[in-house]
This record gives structure tokens, sequence and C-alpha cells, in this order.
């Protein structure tokens, strides 16, 4: 069948070509009769809007980019699921960039990759430093996600860690716990959010007169509950005595419910536990799992508000934004009595 064109729908409508358009684009100033009438006829007639075309007299494509590491971690998967959302209500369509927290999968994201593709891009970078994302950046508007640092021209949008991590092991010392320890960064090269967070567990364990054992911070080999499980596992086999975890992700906080069970020991009786993201499987554990959640609607509304501002010609200098978190206490860590 010939493609449908806009002249049809003008046509069908009895309007004119320049009308029709002013609908497509969701143009405000079509009066509600008129604007009835050609969405009547596109839906008759079945048309679909030239992309190309549209690109051709607007400059945009309509859509934006979201680069992360990896779709398989629950967060991102949630992430991603809240951006669609709240894009979708801007008009925008979403682009899934994974970078498998690659330094050169990354560094295309932000040189060329996108370009002519998307009018934006949402990136949350697992690799690249704040030098790397001012020299390789392009004029594509871009705000960035998470902990990493920025550059002073570049937007972003993160929670405040250190406090976060703070309030986790303060809520552990409130139930009586004084031997802490910390589970799920990096075994070498931590990461930002792992430094972050460590430091927002330090401050409140001294704030308590307390001192962080070395002994007590459990490394693993990669995000998942697998690898915290056999960690934190070893750890409890080797005889360190333990009554509270603060764990760097939820993930991490499922594996280690694992092993202290599989050690015969019950979570929180012997040791409480708290994790990070408020990701949905850790209302369905069981136990449940006490849980740092960040404002992940803020965050993204947030994000695009600002990415919104550089789409419409904004051009100052990087605004850092902190959006807020609580503290979904489960029973994991139950509240105190």
């Amino acid at each position: 069948m010939p493609r449908v064109r806009l002249e049809d729908v003008a046509r069908v409508a009895g309007v004119s070509m320049k009308t029709v358009s002013n609908v497509v684009r969701d143009y405000p100033h079509v009066s509600a009769a008129t604007r009835q009438r050609v969405e009547s006829a596109i839906a008759a007639l079945g048309y679909r809007p030239n992309i190309s075309a549209r690109q051709l007299a607007t400059g945009r494509t309509g859509m934006i980019a979201l680069a992360f590491s990896d779709v398989s971690l629950p967060y991102f998967a949630e992430l991603a699921r809240v951006v669609a959302h709240a894009a979708g209500e801007r008009g925008f369509r979403v682009l899934l960039e994974q970078t498998d927290a690659d330094l050169d999968r990354e560094r295309q994201i932000l040189s060329a990759r996108e370009a002519g593709l998307v009018d934006g891009l949402l990136f949350q970078p697992a690799r690249m430093s704040s030098a790397e994302i001012a020299e390789h950046r392009q004029d594509l508007p871009l705000v960035l996600l998470g902990e990493e640092s920025a550059p002073i021209t570049v937007d972003r949008v993160m929670i405040d860690n250190p406090a976060a991590a703070a309030e986790a092991t303060r809520h552990l010392l409130a139930l009586g716990r004084r031997r802490l320890g910390f589970v799920g960064h990096e075994v070498s090269g931590l990461s930002r959010t792992s430094t972050l967070r460590l430091a927002g567990f330090q401050s409140a364990l001294e704030g308590a007169g307390l001192a962080v054992d070395p002994a007590l911070l459990v490394a693993t080999d990669e995000i998942s509950a697998r690898s915290a499980a056999q960690a934190v596992g070893a750890a409890l086999a080797s005889g360190v005595r333990v009554d509270g975890f603060v764990c760097r992700d939820d993930l991490a906080a499922i594996g280690t419910v694992r092993a202290v069970h599989e050690a015969g020991l019950r979570v929180p009786h012997d040791i409480a536990i708290t994790g990070w993201d408020d990701i949905s499987l850790a209302s369905m554990t069981h136990p449940s799992i006490t849980s740092v959640a960040p404002d992940v609607r803020a965050l993204v509304e947030t994000a695009l508000d600002l990415l919104a501002d550089r789409l419409g010609g904004f051009d100052g200098l990087g605004r850092h934004q902190l959006i807020g978190h609580r503290l979904v206490v489960r029973e994991s860590a139950p509240a105190v009595a």
C-alpha cells in the first residue's frame, strides 16, 4: 500500500498541512475541535509521521539516550523503567545503551555514537573521569547520574552517599550492634560509589567512638549476590566476630543473608544487615532487607528538567543536584524497640 502522506490527512480533516503538522508535534495553540478532526483522520488513515522529515524540519528526533553499565543489575533495570515512563510523559522515546563498564564504550557514547540519533543523553559513567568526560563530550546535551565526579560544565544528579551510608550504619548502632562490617566494595580499584559509602560508614562508626576493623571489610569480585555470599561465607568461616553488616547494594545484602544462614546464624538476631537501592526483591526475601532507598523518581525528573534546560538553549555552568533518600526498615535490621 502507498504510504499515507501529511497532505492526505489534511485533505480528509479539511485543514491545512501546517495544522496537521502542529497537531502531530503537539503544538498547544490548536483548538480542541480541530485537533479532534485531525486525530480522527490520522487514526482512520493509519498515518505515521516521517521521523526523518520531522528531524529535518525541527532539528529534533524526539529521542533521548540512557547509558549505564549493566541492564541486568536490578537497580539499573528499575531506573530504566522510570526514565522510560517519565520521558514518555514529556514526549520522548528512550534509547538504552549498555556500556559494560568498559572505558572505550563509554568514550564512544560521548564522542560520536549518538550523533544525529538522539536529542540528549542521560549517562551514568563507571570508568570515565571528569577530565575524560570533558575531553570526549560533544555538543549533545548531557546530564550525568550517580557518584562519579563531573566536569564543572556538565550537569549531574545524585544522592548524598556518605550521609545515606552513615544513616544505615547509625541504624545498626542504635540496635546495639558494635562489631560492624561492610560488604560489597571492589577487591581493588575502589569505585567512586564504594569510596563514598565506605566514608559514610567510617564516619558513623567514629562518631560512636568506634574504629573500623579491616577484618570486617568484605570485598567482592563482582556486583552479585553469589559473589557476596561467597565472600561473606569465607569471612565467617575464618572466625571473624561480627554482629552487623552494611552492604554496598541490595544484591550484596541478599548474598550476605544467605551466607549468614549457611553459617548457622540468624538474621537479624545474630547479624543485622542493611542493603542499598531498595530494589523490588528487597521486600520479598526472607527476611526482607532493610535498605537505603534513593528517590529514583525525583532523580529522573530532576535529570530530565536539567536536560530540558539544555535542549532549550541553557549554556551555563554545570548544576550538581542532590536528591533525597530514606532508609526503608524491614526484617533484616528492624526498627529500634
